[in-house]
């Protein structure tokens, strides 16, 4: 959006979302500094796009974010994307063909799967992997908040 001011566009700053909210590695590879500055020391190197990620502070043109491990620090923020995603956490689960218990099983993910969410409801969750999807319990993925619902 661009908003007009004697006579010159100006683009209109994105709106700031409440933190923390989940977000994903948007990158292939990107860096954690421990502050939000490349004059920051990096603490951590990724190699994981889509990665999940918390967000937990927003600085312009930085975010402050957890990863699934619980180390902190600041990334760019456009490494950072609004895509959800989720990792498996514990062992391997099952990816049912509905949401409850008893569901018929489509396919099994290992920990540390990461894998697209959408659909989260009742303790439920969507978790697509290239293609491969089925509804996971909500407790056993990094990504998304207990009771949370995602659309």
């Amino acid at each position: 959006m661009a908003v007009l001011s004697g006579g010159w566009a100006h683009a209109a700053p994105p709106p700031q979302r409440e933190t923390p909210y989940w977000a994903s590695l948007s990158a292939s590879q990107a860096r954690m500094r421990t502050g939000p500055g490349r004059n920051y020391p990096v603490n951590w190197f990724y190699q994981r796009q889509n990665l999940p990620v918390q967000v937990l502070e927003v600085y312009p043109g930085w975010r402050k974010i957890r990863d699934p491990d619980g180390a902190e620090g600041w990334m760019i923020g456009n490494l950072v994307s609004d895509q959800r995603t989720g990792m498996i956490k514990g062992g391997t689960v099952d990816l049912l063909d509905a949401p409850h218990d008893g569901a018929k099983l489509l396919w099994r993910a290992e920990a540390g799967v990461i894998g697209t969410l959408s659909r989260c409801a009742d303790g439920w969750c969507r978790f697509d992997v290239k293609g491969r999807g089925g509804f996971v319990e909500e407790a056993k993925l990094w990504g998304v908040d207990p009771g949370e619902t995602v659309k």
